[in-house]
């Protein structure tokens, strides 16, 4: 069966979605749950490498574990499915950038249910604050928003250019 234009057409519908991720990255996607769980399980995980990278843990989590989906599928050779596992890690990275940018007003709604400026605790203003890096806080969030959005373009550019390739969407053989 060809698959061709199936895929471009799935990989065009899924650059329309992840592009308004980029746009509008403060609100709240179909990923983001996701995100969030695999953020919090990331923190116990990585704190045994001790407390700083048990906060970024959080962070890093929900990065790596989209990171090491498209890894699986680089090394199998499906690209296009590499390619489509991209839009999440970009998506996911600007997920960190909305948390990181929101270190010093601090406003976002934590799993406490309070905002950070209410006592709860606030991963990137700890982390910020640590590195001294805080002051710099619009910065940093900005070099996460754009590599987050430089993934996206690049899913984007990987899904159109590998809908056009043999691969089959769902490739079962070993």
């Amino acid at each position: 069966m060809n698959t061709k234009i199936p895929k471009l057409i799935l990989g065009i519908l899924a650059s329309l979605y992840f592009l308004w991720c980029a746009y509008d990255p403060f609100t709240w996607k179909l990923l983001d749950g996701v995100d969030l769980l695999i953020h919090e399980a990331g923190h116990p995980i990585f704190h045994i490498f001790g407390e700083f990278i048990g906060v970024a843990g959080g962070s890093l989590a929900q990065v790596l574990m989209p990171l090491i989906f498209f890894g699986y599928f680089v090394y199998r050779g499906q690209y296009y499915s590499a390619s489509f596992i991209l839009f999440w890690v970009g998506q996911s990275t600007l997920n960190v950038f909305v948390y990181a940018n929101d270190a010093v007003a601090m406003q976002l709604p934590l799993l406490t249910g309070m905002t950070g400026s209410e006592g709860s605790f606030h991963d990137w203003n700890y982390l910020l604050d640590t590195t001294g890096l805080l002051n710099y806080t619009k910065q940093v969030a900005g070099l996460i928003r754009f590599v987050g959005t430089a993934m996206i373009i690049l899913a984007i550019a990987g899904t159109i250019y590998f809908s056009s390739q043999n691969e089959r969407m769902f490739d079962h053989d070993e």
